[in-house]
């Protein structure tokens, strides 16, 4: 591991040392940076993603953690005794540090499996839709002509076509919680 402080990324990135910084991370399990401002905090996080091209997700609990949260792809809060500021910044918000391993493991996976099951559902039913639409026209000789009205096409999308996401959104868990926990290679089958 590797243990950083804000003089020291101070002088990083003064003189121009992100390269060699870069290099020594890599070769890290864990890198931790300590008694650093937020700017440095959101510069080191802004130096991860454009050179290594990675996801990166930061994790803070007060104000000095906002710019760092918002220069991050994903940001988690955690509301606590330093005040909202850093949950108001942040995509996600958790209660207590010990929450974290839940919601990237658990509500990570389910999120990104109903995701992915959504994404075909809304191909398969504009598909479905539009080729009815299609062959219709071979039908009435390509007259332009509708064969629905405007407000039935409406309320099919609204009403008729939204249950299965609401389902699938609320209580789909191709994997229980306890296995995903013990699991966490599991993640990976998604992508």
């Amino acid at each position: 591991g590797l243990v950083i402080d804000g003089r020291t990324l101070n002088i990083i990135f003064q003189g121009g040392l992100e390269e060699k910084f870069l290099e020594l991370t890599q070769h890290c399990r864990s890198v931790l940076c300590c008694r650093s401002t937020p700017l440095q905090k959101s510069m080191v996080v802004k130096l991860i993603r454009r050179q290594l091209k990675v996801m990166t997700l930061s994790i803070g609990d007060g104000a000095n953690d906002v710019s760092m949260i918002q220069a991050a792809d994903v940001g988690i809060g955690i509301s606590g005794q330093e005040g909202m500021q850093a949950v108001m910044a942040s995509d996600f918000a958790i209660s207590r540090f010990k929450h974290l391993k839940k919601l990237l493991l658990v509500h990570g996976h389910w999120c990104y499996a109903r995701l992915a099951k959504m994404v075909i559902y809304f191909f398969y039913k504009n598909v479905c839709y539009v080729s009815l639409l299609f062959w219709y026209q071979f039908f009435c000789g390509f007259s332009g002509s509708t064969m629905v009205d405007y407000w039935q096409m409406i309320f099919f999308n609204l009403f008729f076509t939204s249950m299965p996401p609401l389902l699938f959104g609320a209580l789909d868990k191709d994997v229980s919680a306890e296995t995903l926990l013990h699991l966490p290679e599991l993640y990976k089958n998604g992508q």
